[in-house]
């Protein structure tokens, strides 16, 4: 691998964020950049000023759709200090999409080193508000101007950093999901499990008439029976029982997240009864029906930890908890943050510093 290359502009004025960041609607001044060819492998690694990617509109993944890419966050601890959450286990999924799509594997242990360095020269972009971070997004998408289908040869390699505040507009705040069932967004041993642009494009339509009828978001179910409960269009989902906390299984049409991993962890941690299974709709409306279904919530690295507090089925309208978070939701979202900030010891080693005081910009 060659070595790191940096053009940096230097900075001639303060960075001031807005007080409204929202999601994905700003960005900062520069950006990681690598290419990959079967004569050089990936090569010409750099750190630039963002300027806007040169494309042929012959570009294979334009067409063609073999594009991948991840989602983590840097945060900004009370005394300064820059901290990134399981920077490897994004990375390390980065290359089991990879795989699926064709792509060739990234050196984990450099793509870290770009990660880092990148995040460093950009640590004055870390906002420090409560629910605010540095959202990293790591892009591949295949090169290659021709038109016909098979894998690229060429590829390209970005990570754009973005500042922003709750994913959802409501925050921490309950939000409204309808669960669907008109449409399916993936199926077993099919791209649900692999983060690339096409399970998010087959969610929009959902998720577009899903916003008009006053939802913030869907709840899918399985691609073949329609029955399983498997995630919402941008978090995996948990819920919560009386005397057990449910997951679906990971069954190749769900995305392995890693905040689902790190939750999963923690209530095994906690001594909660936590089980990783098929879980169908029908269990969840019989167990608001009984009483013994106490709540849902959702698990992103955008949202964290984000309360449902209304689900409608079929004309089955749910409500939880009053439309507030639960105990155990408002628990978890308030341990992951506080291990995003050290103010609670990373006791799992999730977390990696970045020394932001080599490179001054």
């Amino acid at each position: 691998m060659e070595k790191l290359q940096y053009d940096i502009k230097k900075r001639t004025h303060k960075v001031e964020l807005p007080k409204e960041l929202g999601f994905g609607k700003l960005f900062t001044d520069h950006f990681f950049e690598m290419d990959y060819s079967p004569e050089k492998g990936w090569y010409n690694p750099i750190i630039k000023h963002v300027e806007n990617l040169s494309i042929h509109p012959g570009s294979m993944f334009i067409h063609y759709g073999q594009a991948i890419f991840e989602g983590l966050k840097a945060f900004k601890t009370e005394d300064g200090r820059v901290t990134i959450f399981r920077p490897q286990a994004h990375i390390k999924r980065l290359n089991n999409s990879a795989k699926r799509i064709c792509i060739p594997k990234v050196d984990e242990e450099f793509l870290l080193h770009a990660l880092t360095e990148l995040v460093s020269i950009e640590s004055d972009w870390i906002p420090t508000d409560p629910g605010e971070s540095l959202y990293i997004r790591p892009v591949i998408y295949g090169a290659d101007p021709f038109l016909g289908v098979k894998p690229s040869s060429n590829y390209k390699l970005f990570i754009l950093l973005s500042p922003v505040g709750a994913y959802y507009t409501e925050g921490f705040k309950p939000v409204k999901i309808l669960v669907q069932d008109d449409y399916v967004r993936a199926v077993r041993k099919g791209l649900g499990e692999c983060k690339t642009p096409a399970n998010y494009a087959a969610s929009l339509l959902a998720a577009k008439e899903a916003k008009e009828k006053g939802f913030t978001q869907v709840l899918w179910l399985d691609g073949i029976e329609q029955k399983y409960l498997e995630e919402v269009g941008t978090m995996n989902i948990f819920v919560e029982f009386k005397d057990e906390i449910v997951t679906p299984e990971l069954s190749g049409s769900i995305l392995p997240g890693v905040t689902r991993r790190s939750v999963i962890q923690i209530l095994k941690d906690k001594g909660l009864n936590i089980s990783e299974r098929l879980i169908s709709i029908e269990e969840v409306v019989d167990a608001y029906n009984n009483g013994s279904l106490v709540s849902l919530f959702g698990t992103g690295t955008a949202a964290v930890i984000s309360p449902i507090g209304w689900l409608s089925y079929k004309g089955t309208e749910m409500t939880f908890n009053n439309g507030q978070p639960s105990k155990l939701a408002q628990e978890l979202f308030t341990e992951l943050n506080s291990i995003h900030t050290l103010k609670i010891e990373d006791k799992y080693d999730w977390i990696v510093e970045v020394n932001n005081e080599e490179i001054e910009v």
